[in-house]
């Protein structure tokens, strides 16, 4: 990577989109600073599919923060006695994690001051989206007025920009950037209940989402399922 002052901390969650969001971030000349999150989620092979995609894409600094949601519950995603849906669903889904960009997006501010950095990358898209409203464009501008305001950078006259380049982009527009960008999509895990290798379940809306991107892109679909 090219000598740069620009830094980024990147949300890097090890699926498709955040992965995508990393390859475009260094695209743009950052310095890139990656974020993951324990936060007691089904499968941890996500986090695995992160390191691997962290080194892949040479990262200045990859943290993995622990965080205890499993405790707090609501979610599929992090309490057991809720199944995953394996049909699309109207309305916000079980799979909602109460208030996780927020939170994810307030520890990524604080590491981006410590760092100096100048934007917070995130790959919420609100195209695509499985119905979170932690995704749509109200939530990142409301967030974004919350930096400029809560942060001494701010305070100081300099925004912290958070920065959604898959926003308004189809799952198959967001495949065929991270192709031309040379993203290695088998690398990524997006599956809400992979197995310990990391394969996919192939039914649950995460993966429907991603099976009909790579259709839609026309481009092979490189998931490992199980």
């Amino acid at each position: 990577m090219p000598e740069t002052t620009k830094k980024a901390v990147v949300l890097l969650s090890g699926g498709l989109d955040s992965s995508t969001v990393l390859a475009m971030a260094r695209a743009q000349g950052y310095a890139c600073y990656a974020l993951s999150f324990d936060y007691g989620q089904r499968s941890d092979t996500e986090l695995q599919a992160a390191a691997t995609v962290a080194r892949e894409l040479d990262v200045i600094d990859h943290k993995v923060v622990r965080l205890g949601l499993e405790s707090i519950g609501g979610s599929a995603l992090t309490d057991a006695s809720i199944d995953v849906p394996e049909s699309l669903q109207e309305g916000i889904p079980v799979t909602y994690v109460p208030a996780r960009n927020t939170v994810f997006l307030s520890l990524a501010l604080g590491w981006a001051e410590v760092l100096g950095a100048d934007a917070i990358f995130i790959g919420v898209n609100a195209v695509d989206y499985s119905g979170y409203p932690d995704c749509r464009p109200e939530f990142i501008a409301a967030f974004q007025q919350l930096a400029r305001v809560a942060t001494k950078a701010g305070s100081d006259g300099r925004d912290i920009r958070i920065e959604t380049p898959l926003l308004r982009l189809t799952k198959a527009e967001i495949i065929q950037q991270g192709l031309k960008l040379g993203l290695d999509y088998s690398l990524t895990v997006s599956c809400y209940q992979a197995d310990e290798q990391g394969r996919a379940c192939g039914v649950c809306d995460s993966c429907r989402l991603r099976a009909q991107g790579f259709v839609d892109a026309g481009s092979e679909d490189v998931t490992r399922y199980r």
